[in-house]
Protein backbone atom coordinates (compact mmCIF):
# COMPACT_ATOMS: atom_id res chain seq x y z
CA UNK A 1 0.00 0.00 0.00
CA UNK A 2 1.62 3.41 -1.13
CA UNK A 3 0.88 6.23 1.44
CA UNK A 4 -1.21 9.38 0.06
CA UNK A 5 -0.85 12.80 -0.11
CA UNK A 6 -1.42 13.29 3.40
CA UNK A 7 0.08 17.82 2.94
CA UNK A 8 -0.47 15.42 6.74
CA UNK A 9 0.64 18.05 3.73
CA UNK A 10 -2.10 10.43 5.19
CA UNK A 11 -3.46 7.35 3.66
CA UNK A 12 -3.14 8.79 0.64
CA UNK A 13 -3.71 11.71 2.81
CA UNK A 14 -1.55 14.93 2.37
CA UNK A 15 1.25 14.27 4.94
CA UNK A 16 3.54 16.99 6.29
CA UNK A 17 6.02 17.50 9.02
CA UNK A 18 9.11 19.43 10.61
CA UNK A 19 9.73 20.33 14.21
CA UNK A 20 7.90 22.48 15.80
CA UNK A 21 8.15 24.80 19.09
CA UNK A 22 6.55 22.19 21.25
CA UNK A 23 8.61 19.14 20.61
CA UNK A 24 11.84 19.34 17.89
CA UNK A 25 12.98 16.23 17.48
CA UNK A 26 9.89 14.09 17.90
CA UNK A 27 10.77 12.87 20.89
CA UNK A 28 13.55 10.76 20.96
CA UNK A 29 12.84 7.32 18.95
CA UNK A 30 9.51 7.47 18.31
CA UNK A 31 7.54 8.81 14.93
CA UNK A 32 4.83 9.95 16.77
CA UNK A 33 4.60 13.26 19.49
CA UNK A 34 1.83 14.33 21.15
CA UNK A 35 -0.28 17.83 20.25
CA UNK A 36 -1.91 19.30 23.19
CA UNK A 37 -4.47 21.84 23.44
CA UNK A 38 -2.95 24.75 23.05
CA UNK A 39 -1.16 27.87 20.73
CA UNK A 40 1.46 25.72 19.17
CA UNK A 41 3.65 26.86 16.14
CA UNK A 42 3.81 24.52 13.01
CA UNK A 43 6.19 23.56 9.89
CA UNK A 44 8.69 26.37 9.80
CA UNK A 45 7.68 28.21 12.84
CA UNK A 46 5.78 30.81 11.10
CA UNK A 47 1.88 30.00 11.63
CA UNK A 48 0.42 29.02 15.13
CA UNK A 49 -2.36 27.01 15.46
CA UNK A 50 -4.54 25.79 18.39
CA UNK A 51 -6.30 22.56 18.28
CA UNK A 52 -9.27 21.91 19.91
CA UNK A 53 -8.49 18.37 21.24
CA UNK A 54 -5.24 16.31 21.20
CA UNK A 55 -3.63 15.22 18.10
CA UNK A 56 -0.36 13.76 17.31
CA UNK A 57 2.52 15.24 15.10
CA UNK A 58 3.94 12.46 13.40
CA UNK A 59 7.07 12.21 10.98
CA UNK A 60 6.88 12.84 7.33
CA UNK A 61 5.24 9.99 4.68
CA UNK A 62 5.14 12.32 1.63
CA UNK A 63 6.88 15.00 1.75
CA UNK A 64 9.87 13.91 2.92
CA UNK A 65 11.13 16.25 5.82
CA UNK A 66 10.54 19.50 3.85
CA UNK A 67 10.65 22.16 7.05
CA UNK A 68 7.72 23.98 5.14
CA UNK A 69 5.41 21.06 6.13
CA UNK A 70 4.48 19.29 9.33
CA UNK A 71 1.22 16.10 9.59
CA UNK A 72 -0.64 15.70 12.32
CA UNK A 73 -2.93 12.70 12.77
CA UNK A 74 -5.75 11.19 14.97
CA UNK A 75 -5.90 7.65 13.84
CA UNK A 76 -3.28 7.13 11.47
CA UNK A 77 -1.57 8.75 8.30
CA UNK A 78 -3.38 5.84 6.27
CA UNK A 79 -6.80 7.00 8.05
CA UNK A 80 -6.64 10.43 8.48
CA UNK A 81 -4.32 13.63 8.85
CA UNK A 82 -4.02 17.73 8.43
CA UNK A 83 -1.00 19.18 7.10
CA UNK A 84 0.63 22.48 7.16
CA UNK A 85 2.48 24.42 4.73
CA UNK A 86 3.90 27.52 6.27
CA UNK A 87 5.52 30.10 4.01
CA UNK A 88 6.70 27.84 0.81
CA UNK A 89 8.74 30.51 -0.89
CA UNK A 90 8.75 30.96 -4.78
CA UNK A 91 10.76 28.56 -7.14
CA UNK A 92 10.50 26.03 -3.99
CA UNK A 93 8.69 22.25 -4.12
CA UNK A 94 6.33 20.65 -1.76
CA UNK A 95 8.73 17.61 -2.19
CA UNK A 96 11.96 17.15 -3.15
CA UNK A 97 11.90 15.24 -6.13
CA UNK A 98 14.73 14.72 -8.55
CA UNK A 99 15.01 16.58 -12.28
CA UNK A 100 15.50 13.17 -13.71
CA UNK A 101 12.13 12.24 -13.13
CA UNK A 102 9.34 11.72 -16.11
CA UNK A 103 6.49 12.94 -14.16
CA UNK A 104 7.39 16.26 -12.05
CA UNK A 105 5.51 17.94 -9.24
CA UNK A 106 4.93 21.67 -10.53
CA UNK A 107 7.36 23.98 -7.87
CA UNK A 108 5.20 26.99 -6.55
CA UNK A 109 5.27 30.51 -8.17
CA UNK A 110 4.32 33.28 -6.31
CA UNK A 111 2.02 34.24 -8.60
CA UNK A 112 -0.02 31.33 -8.85
CA UNK A 113 -3.59 31.71 -8.76
CA UNK A 114 -5.90 29.26 -6.78
CA UNK A 115 -7.10 27.68 -10.02
CA UNK A 116 -2.94 26.90 -10.33
CA UNK A 117 -2.65 25.72 -6.65
CA UNK A 118 -4.83 23.56 -6.73
CA UNK A 119 -3.72 21.88 -9.96
CA UNK A 120 -0.17 21.86 -8.29
CA UNK A 121 -2.34 20.15 -4.96
CA UNK A 122 -3.82 17.37 -7.63
CA UNK A 123 -0.49 16.79 -9.63
CA UNK A 124 1.12 16.45 -6.19
CA UNK A 125 -1.70 13.92 -5.10
CA UNK A 126 -1.15 11.96 -8.66
CA UNK A 127 2.28 12.13 -9.43
CA UNK A 128 3.74 11.15 -5.55
CA UNK A 129 0.03 10.01 -3.97
CA UNK A 130 -0.42 7.48 -6.66
CA UNK A 131 -3.99 8.19 -7.02
CA UNK A 132 -5.77 6.87 -10.10
CA UNK A 133 -8.81 9.61 -9.75
CA UNK A 134 -8.49 12.88 -8.44
CA UNK A 135 -11.72 14.85 -8.40
CA UNK A 136 -12.41 18.62 -7.95
CA UNK A 137 -15.66 18.88 -5.48
CA UNK A 138 -15.45 22.61 -5.97
CA UNK A 139 -13.03 25.69 -5.73
CA UNK A 140 -14.16 28.35 -4.11
CA UNK A 141 -12.47 32.04 -2.21
CA UNK A 142 -12.08 32.14 1.42
CA UNK A 143 -10.16 34.51 3.30
CA UNK A 144 -7.92 33.06 5.39
CA UNK A 145 -5.06 34.25 7.72
CA UNK A 146 -6.12 37.92 6.78
CA UNK A 147 -5.61 37.57 3.31
CA UNK A 148 -8.94 38.20 0.87
CA UNK A 149 -7.25 36.32 -2.05
CA UNK A 150 -7.61 32.75 0.36
CA UNK A 151 -9.32 30.09 -1.17
CA UNK A 152 -11.06 26.49 -0.32
CA UNK A 153 -10.33 23.58 -2.68
CA UNK A 154 -12.59 19.98 -1.77
CA UNK A 155 -11.64 17.20 -3.65
CA UNK A 156 -11.77 13.64 -3.95
CA UNK A 157 -9.24 10.85 -4.47
CA UNK A 158 -9.08 7.02 -5.17
CA UNK A 159 -5.66 5.61 -4.41
CA UNK A 160 -3.97 2.40 -5.29
CA UNK A 161 -4.95 1.16 -2.30
CA UNK A 162 -8.45 1.09 -3.90
CA UNK A 163 -10.05 3.42 -1.04
CA UNK A 164 -11.90 6.69 -1.75
CA UNK A 165 -10.62 9.73 0.48
CA UNK A 166 -11.86 13.18 0.77
CA UNK A 167 -9.73 16.04 1.45
CA UNK A 168 -10.16 20.20 2.20
CA UNK A 169 -7.21 22.73 1.95
CA UNK A 170 -7.32 26.28 2.56
CA UNK A 171 -4.96 28.51 1.62
CA UNK A 172 -3.59 31.87 0.54
CA UNK A 173 -0.39 33.58 -1.00
CA UNK A 174 0.72 35.76 1.36
CA UNK A 175 3.64 38.28 0.29
CA UNK A 176 4.88 35.52 -2.22
CA UNK A 177 4.90 32.66 -0.07
CA UNK A 178 2.05 29.68 0.43
CA UNK A 179 0.09 28.91 3.18
CA UNK A 180 -2.06 26.29 3.17
CA UNK A 181 -3.59 23.81 5.41
CA UNK A 182 -5.22 20.75 4.13
CA UNK A 183 -7.33 17.88 5.72
CA UNK A 184 -6.93 14.37 4.28
CA UNK A 185 -8.97 10.95 5.41
CA UNK A 186 -10.80 8.20 3.90
CA UNK A 187 -13.75 8.81 2.90
CA UNK A 188 -16.21 6.87 5.29
CA UNK A 189 -16.09 8.22 8.86
CA UNK A 190 -12.47 9.49 9.32
CA UNK A 191 -13.61 13.03 6.87
CA UNK A 192 -16.94 13.84 9.30
CA UNK A 193 -15.11 13.31 12.10
CA UNK A 194 -12.20 15.24 11.52
CA UNK A 195 -13.98 17.71 9.74
CA UNK A 196 -14.74 20.05 12.69
CA UNK A 197 -11.44 20.13 14.26
CA UNK A 198 -9.99 21.26 10.95
CA UNK A 199 -12.33 23.69 10.49
CA UNK A 200 -11.31 24.73 14.28
CA UNK A 201 -7.98 24.95 13.55
CA UNK A 202 -7.93 26.43 10.40
CA UNK A 203 -10.08 29.17 12.21
CA UNK A 204 -7.22 29.76 14.95
CA UNK A 205 -4.38 30.00 12.70
CA UNK A 206 -2.52 33.30 12.47
CA UNK A 207 0.97 34.45 11.52
CA UNK A 208 3.68 35.00 13.87
CA UNK A 209 4.34 38.83 13.84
Amino acid sequence: MKPGLKFTLLGTSFALAACSSTGGDYGGFSDYSGVRVQRVSVGDDTLIVTAPRPWNRHRPIFFEDIRQVEDWTQNGPLLDGISFVTGLKDGKSLIRQRRTRSQQVPIFRSNMTPPEVASMIESLYRVRGGAVDFRTVSLQPRPFLGAANGFQLDYEHLDDDELWRRGRAVGAVINGQLYLILLDAAKSHYYDAALPDFEAIVASAQLRR
